[in-house]
C-alpha cells in the first residue's frame, strides 16, 4: 500500500510561523512580567538621610578682667591711701593692685589699668622706688605725681617709662574742693595720649603676670585621695586630700604698722571680698560702694628704714612667705622675684605654680615683723 506524502504548504508554514511568533511573545511578556514584579519587591524604601554630623567647636573661655588678645601696655598709677576711705577712684576698674608700707607706718597703692577707659583716678601721689620693681613685672608706663630722691635716681637709672604730674602736667588736674596734695586726678585716655606724645611705646607683648585661669578655682578641691581600712570591720573608706594648710578664709586682717590695717570679709553670694580700711568699708569716690576683690594675694617682704625722714627699703627680690585666698579659703604660697623687672612667681608648698581666678586681685605686700589674721 503506497503512503500518502505529508505535504508542507504554504499556508501551513505561515501558521506555523505565526504559532512560534505567538509562543515567543507570550514567552517574552511572562519574562517581562516576571522582571517587573520582581524588582519591585526587591526595590526597598530609601533609607532617610541622616543629617551630616557637622562638628561644632568648642568655644574657647576667655578672661574677663583683662583681654588676653589685646597687647595694650598697661599703666600704673600711684594712688594716695592717706585720706579717707570714701575718695579713691579708679580702683575698682584696676584689675591688680598693690599696696606697700611708706614713710610713717602709712601705705601707698599703686593701681594697673589695661583694656578699660577710666575716666577718674586718684587721687595721684608721688613715687617710691620699691614699687618701680612691680611696675616693671608688667612692663608697665608708671604714672606719679612728685618722687622721692630714691625713686628719681631708679626711674633714671631703669630708664622706667613714667609720667611725672611735675612736669608732664597735661595728663592731670587738680580737683580744687580738695586740699593739695591730696587732689590730683587722671585718666586712662590722657595718659595714653600722652604717652605716645612722649614716643613711649603704648603696646606690649610682656603685659602677662599672674597665672589666670577661667575655670573656677576652689582652694578646698581636694587633689588627691587616700584609702584608710578600719581595722574593726574591714571597711575601706576613701579620703579625700587637699593642700596642706588650707585654712577658711571668712576674715582677713593684714596690719601694716601699729595703727594701719587692712581687712577683707568674704561676700559668698558674690564669691568676692569686701575691702575694709582701718576697720571702715573702703568706698568707691563716684559710686559710693564698697570696693570688692575677687583675689587677694599676700607677700610677706622685709622692709627697712633707709633715712630720717621715715623712707623705707624692701627686699622685693628673693623668696618669702604669703598667702592666696579666694572663694572663702586661704592656701600658703611663696613667691619668688629674681630681679628687680623679673616677674613674681608665686608657688604652692609642692612647687606647683599657683592658678589665679578670673577677676581683679588686691596683693598686699605686708612687713615681715606682722601676721595676717585669717579666719
Amino acid at each position: 500500500m503506497e503512503k500518502k506524502k505529508f505535504k508542507i504548504t504554504k499556508k501551513k508554514i505561515i501558521i506555523i510561523i505565526g504559532i512560534i511568533i505567538l509562543i515567543l511573545l507570550a514567552i517574552i511578556a511572562i519574562a517581562i512580567y516576571m522582571y517587573l514584579n520582581t524588582s519591585e519587591k526587591e526595590v526597598k524604601k530609601p533609607k532617610k538621610e541622616e543629617p551630616e554630623q557637622v562638628e561644632v567647636p568648642v568655644e574657647e573661655k576667655k578672661l574677663t578682667i583683662v583681654d588676653e588678645d589685646s597687647n595694650q601696655r598697661p599703666i600704673a598709677v600711684m594712688i594716695d591711701n592717706n585720706i579717707g576711705n570714701g575718695r579713691h577712684a579708679g580702683l575698682q576698674d584696676s584689675y591688680i593692685n598693690y599696696e606697700i608700707i611708706v614713710e610713717g607706718g602709712l601705705t601707698r597703692i599703686m593701681a594697673l589699668f589695661k583694656d578699660k577707659d577710666v575716666s577718674l583716678i586718684g587721687p595721684v601721689r608721688s613715687s617710691r622706688h620699691y614699687f618701680l620693681d612691680y611696675a616693671l613685672e608688667s612692663d608697665a608706663i608708671y604714672a606719679h605725681y612728685g618722687w622721692s630722691t630714691y625713686a628719681q635716681n631708679d626711674i633714671k637709672y631703669l630708664n622706667v617709662n613714667n609720667i611725672n604730674g611735675l612736669y608732664d602736667s597735661a595728663p592731670f588736674w587738680r580737683d580744687t574742693t580738695i586740699s593739695a596734695p591730696h587732689n590730683v586726678f587722671t585718666s586712662i585716655d590722657k595718659l595714653y595720649a600722652y604717652a605716645t606724645q612722649k614716643n613711649y611705646n603704648t603696646t606690649s607683648t610682656n603685659w602677662k603676670l599672674l597665672n589666670y585661669t577661667t575655670d573656677e578655682v576652689n582652694l578646698n578641691t581636694p587633689i588627691s585621695t587616700t584609702t584608710q581600712t578600719n581595722p574593726e570591720t574591714g571597711e575601706k573608706t576613701t579620703i579625700p586630700i587637699t593642700r596642706e594648710g588650707l585654712l577658711t578664709a571668712n576674715t582677713v586682717i593684714i596690719p601694716y604698722s601699729y595703727y594701719q590695717n587692712r581687712s577683707y570679709t568674704y561676700d559668698s553670694k558674690r564669691k568676692v571680698y569686701l575691702r575694709y580700711m582701718n576697720n571702715t568699708p573702703h568706698l568707691d569716690k563716684t559710686t559710693g560702694a564698697q570696693l570688692y576683690y575677687k583675689n587677694i594675694i599676700i607677700e610677706k617682704v622685709r622692709n627697712s628704714l633707709l633715712d630720717n625722714e621715715g623712707r623705707q627699703d624692701l627686699d622685693t627680690t628673693g623668696t618669702g612667705e604669703g598667702y592666696y585666698i579666694t572663694n572663702g579659703y586661704a592656701l600658703p604660697i611663696y613667691w619668688t622675684k629674681s630681679g628687680r623687672s623679673a616677674k613674681t612667681i608665686y608657688k604652692y608648698s609642692d612647687g606647683s605654680e599657683v592658678k589665679i581666678n578670673d577677676g581683679n586681685t588686691f596683693i598686699q605686700i605686708m612687713p615681715t615683723t606682722y601676721t595676717p589674721t585669717i579666719s
